[in-house]
């Protein structure tokens, strides 16, 4: 496999607190990686400096072995080979289905519209919304407009597509329909980072965890050795709070 990204000592401050403390881990083509840890911790901070929506202080992020956080960068090419599904969705309610997820590709990526209509409806359809086209947001339920969101994303045919927390803003009803998307683009190939706190999509979807505490990464690796066998105390005490896992 090749390595699709690489993070080396990331650091983040605003004002006096320190929220990233130097992270460093890489994420191989087609590896989905899970980022736990509690409230606070600098989870949703490390995927916002990824994209660069909170752009790093210090440190470097390789994308496909490029520098992204060099001077010069190009941040709207960027983002486009960067994916983010947010937690509250973010689509644009005055357009439909259809016309949400062609943006990217027609604005973003400049394709013709034929071809943007193309990628979009295909897109749609791989996260079974394909008789959604004509429908606006209000139409839609929290777990339909979060996969929408996702088809947006996939749209934009990005190198790595960050997903932070995609299941929070849902009721418990509804996340399952989200997450099973998910772990079917897991399964094709997507390469992806997961802020989440849904422990079972963490262990069983997964390629690699994180776990993260007060801005530094405590604890990584396979979820099979973090969740079963963790070497801190901290990560223990973390996923003891979960009652899946007991």
């Amino acid at each position: 496999m090749s390595t699709t990204l690489q993070v080396k000592n990331l650091k983040k401050k605003f004002d006096d607190n320190e929220v990233l403390k130097g992270l460093s881990f890489e994420l191989e083509k087609g590896e989905t990686l899970a980022v736990i840890g509690s409230s606070g911790s600098g989870k949703s901070t490390l995927l916002r400096c990824l994209n660069h929506l909170s752009p790093p202080d210090s440190g470097e992020i390789l994308l496909e072995g490029v520098n992204i956080n060099s001077e010069g960068m190009d941040i709207n090419t960027v983002r486009a080979d960067m994916g983010f599904v947010f937690q509250d969705f973010n689509l644009f309610t005055h357009l439909t289905v259809l016309d949400n997820v062609m943006f990217g590709p027609l604005r973003v990526r400049r394709k013709s519209k034929s071809e943007s209509r193309k990628i979009a409806i295909a897109e749609i359809e791989r996260v079974g919304m394909g008789d959604k086209l004509t429908a606006y947001p209000a139409q839609l339920s929290g777990g339909q407009q979060q996969r929408i969101s996702i088809a947006r994303a996939l749209a934009l045919e990005p190198k790595l597509i960050l997903f932070d927390e995609p299941t929070s803003a849902l009721d418990p009803e509804l996340t399952g329909e989200v997450l099973s998307v998910m772990a079917d683009l897991a399964n094709s190939g997507m390469t992806a980072i997961v802020v989440t706190h849904e422990m079972g999509f963490a262990r069983s979807v997964a390629d690699k965890t994180i776990f993260i505490d007060k801005g530094i990464i405590l604890e990584q690796g396979t979820p099979e050795k973090l969740f079963t066998r963790p070497e801190h105390e901290r990560t223990r005490l973390f996923l003891s709070n979960f009652s899946s896992l007991e």
